[in-house]
Order: structure tokens, then C-alpha cells, then sequence
């Protein structure tokens, strides 16, 4: 009985798959983040006082570069 729970948690564990970390923001996530406004993020990203990157139309905003620079605002 014992080793049959010790299977079922080892047979688990082969089927969990962690979540990768998440690295970028979307502009979406920085104004719900600051509870700002479309426009007032679009402005506070072209001053850019964080790393951001552009892959096609979409801006994606570094989750490190942006953690900090907000985290040095308090």
C-alpha cells in the first residue's frame, strides 16, 4: 500500500510541468500595474526608464528593468 502512494506521487511528479517564469510585461499589465491609462503608459514607456522591446506592433516591457525602477520610486 505504501508503494503504491510512493508510485502515484512519483508517476505526479512526471506529469507536472512548471510554469516558466514570466520576464516581460504587456502595456496592459504596466497600466493595471500603476492603475494609469492607456495613453499615460504609452507616454511612460517612449521615456522608457525601463527596458522595453518591440516584436512586430507589440511592445513588451522587461519584468526585472520595470521592477525595479519601481521599486526605486518609494
Amino acid at each position: 500500500m505504501f508503494e503504491d502512494k510512493i508510485a502515484q506521487l512519483n508517476d505526479a511528479e512526471e506529469l507536472y510541468t512548471p510554469i516558466p517564469e514570466k520576464r516581460t510585461y504587456s502595456v496592459a499589465e504596466i497600466q493595471e500595474i500603476l492603475e494609469i491609462g492607456k495613453s499615460s503608459a504609452y507616454a511612460l514607456i517612449r521615456k522608457a526608464p525601463f527596458k522595453t522591446v518591440k516584436v512586430g506592433s507589440t511592445i513588451r516591457i522587461s519584468k526585472r528593468s520595470f521592477d525595479n525602477w519601481l521599486d526605486s520610486m518609494s
